[in-house]
């Protein structure tokens, strides 16, 4: 064999030789276990609704059906007033369609049912949505006052919402990233490791409850509280990194 032959032999052996060492380490490497830690971030925040919304009903029962419907259109205009009267705008003021049926009272006589009619039953709503939590709260407390005009008037436990709930939705987020990220540092450090980039990042829901309500249940889907004014919210992230 000559001496480019014995080169040439030298050559592709060195190669192939390289070539296996290489293939060994991509092999140990995807069978190397790769170091993760998972770390759960919490955000809260305690917050004031802005929005409020309330509904109150009246209604009238009369024999005859157009006297009625008559009455009730005269009460509407009178709470109409009254509201004004309150501060509440009439663009705030939602006043929804009259609805006019027959009552009846069942009763039971001699062994059987009997039927009395009682007369033609009117009735509305009206809706307020109003940013002035404040002036509608006071207006509920003050609504009985319809009484003395002989309104009879039901009013329905007010809804509080708040209208800046996805601004408020991303700065939890971006509160609960943090919070799980300081976690996974601080754990990795203790172990003596050094933490990397992140793998994956799960977030949970919202969870919007009055505060320091122990009793109120917590749902999958997220709860949504509207009787508190003040209110409560809390949101998780689950966040895994690799570790270095």
């Amino acid at each position: 064999m000559n001496n480019k032959s014995v080169t040439i032999a030298v050559i592709v052996g060195i190669a192939f030789f390289l070539a296996a060492l290489a293939l060994g380490i991509a092999f140990y490497q995807t069978k190397k276990p790769v170091k993760t830690v998972s770390v759960v971030g919490l955000a809260e925040k305690d917050f004031t609704s802005d929005l409020i919304v309330w509904n109150v009903e009246y209604d009238v029962l009369d024999p005859d059906m157009k006297a009625s419907y008559t009455k009730i259109k005269e009460q509407a205009a009178t709470v109409k007033e009254f509201l004004k009267s309150k501060g509440i705008k009439e663009s705030e003021m939602d006043f929804k369609n009259i609805s006019t049926k027959p009552r009846n009272d069942s009763h039971w006589n001699n062994g059987h049912w009997e039927e009395k009619f009682l007369g033609y039953e009117s009735e509305q709503r009206v809706r307020i949505e109003s940013k002035d939590v404040e002036r509608v709260e006071k207006v509920i407390r003050e609504i009985s006052e319809l009484y003395e005009q002989n309104i009879k008037i039901s009013s329905w436990s007010p809804e509080y919402y708040y209208t800046k709930l996805s601004d408020l939705k991303l700065e939890m987020l971006a509160e609960a990233s943090k919070n799980a990220r300081e976690r996974a540092e601080t754990i990795t450090k203790n172990a003596g490791g050094k933490l990397g980039d992140l793998k994956t990042a799960t977030t949970g829901v919202f969870q919007i409850t009055a505060p320091n309500s122990a009793d109120e249940d917590y749902s999958w889907g997220g709860a949504f509280n509207t009787s508190s004014k003040q209110k409560h919210v809390s949101i998780n992230m689950r966040q895994t990194y690799y570790v270095k």
